[in-house]
């Protein structure tokens, strides 16, 4: 993410020792938030978004040196589970086990994944009860949806509220929230046009491009659903993100800069 930040930097350094000025304003977002979610900052990526023309995201290049022309939507989920507490050993019928209607709702839920295509569905987090002799009477999901295209995005969502909507235990309550999400960034013709013209700018400066669909979200969600054209993965090629393993490709710097100019001087 760094070597994005300051591929925007130079790039705009670059343009301007070329004296490029065919353009009536570029600007240049960087916020402190984009890992978990951006509820800062996707307000005012919105509102910019839908007063330009297009929008170039600095994520980094694939490993592969691809760029990124779409991304899958996402919501994720708590559901909170509440049931009725009882002494394990001495009044356990007077229970109504919440972690017991989680296993079930976690089962159901799983068995989204997949059902439509491309859709991706992960009980990430399962906790409930108190101690191993009471019955538990509370328990919470926290469940990741994700989908390539807005249609299938909506049925897994519908799909998650059917599963919650029948409890497998009488007396247990499901209540289900969604505390972020994120459209799909899906590839469309005014986005097409930006891949053609980066692949464009690749041949000039000698080198192969191609560009991928992803399954991770990013602020291109944000300004593709602003329905401003969006092109992503500019920055340096790079991987192993959110590990200790992450890299740079730094012979790659150099030639992503070039790339990053160069689109923007085809727009």
């Amino acid at each position: 993410m760094k070597g994005g930040l300051l591929s925007g930097f130079l790039a705009a350094d670059v343009l301007r020792e070329a004296r490029f000025d065919a353009f009536e304003r570029i600007t240049y977002v960087c916020n402190p938030d984009e890992e978990i979610g951006s509820p800062s900052s996707s307000e005012t990526i919105r509102r910019l978004a839908a007063g330009h023309d297009a929008a170039l995201v600095l994520e980094s290049g694939r490993s592969n040196g691809a760029i990124v022309s779409s991304r899958k939507g996402t919501i994720d989920y708590v559901i909170r589970i509440h049931g009725r507490a009882a002494h394990a050993g001495v009044e356990p019928d007077e229970g109504r086990s919440a972690v017991i209607e989680a296993a079930h709702k976690a089962i159901e839920i799983a068995d989204i994944h997949g059902r439509w295509p491309g859709v991706t569905c992960n009980v990430g987090v399962l906790r409930g009860g108190t101690r191993s002799n009471v019955v538990a009477e509370d328990a919470v999901l926290e469940v990741d949806l994700r989908a390539p295209e807005l249609r299938t995005l909506e049925e897994g969502r519908r799909a998650i509220e059917a599963v919650c909507a029948r409890p497998a235990t009488d007396g247990v309550t499901i209540s289900v929230s969604a505390k972020g999400s994120h459209e799909p960034m899906e590839k469309t013709p005014a986005s097409r046009r930006l891949v053609d013209a980066a692949v464009a700018v690749a041949g000039e400066l000698g080198f192969a491009l191609s560009d991928t669909a992803t399954g991770g979200a990013s602020d291109g969600n944000t300004t593709s659903a602003a329905g401003c054209p969006t092109l992503d993965g500019l920055g340096p090629v790079g991987g192993g993100a959110h590990s200790r393993d992450e890299w740079l490709d730094l012979e790659s710097v150099v030639p992503r800069i070039a790339l990053l100019a160069g689109v923007i001087t085809r727009l």
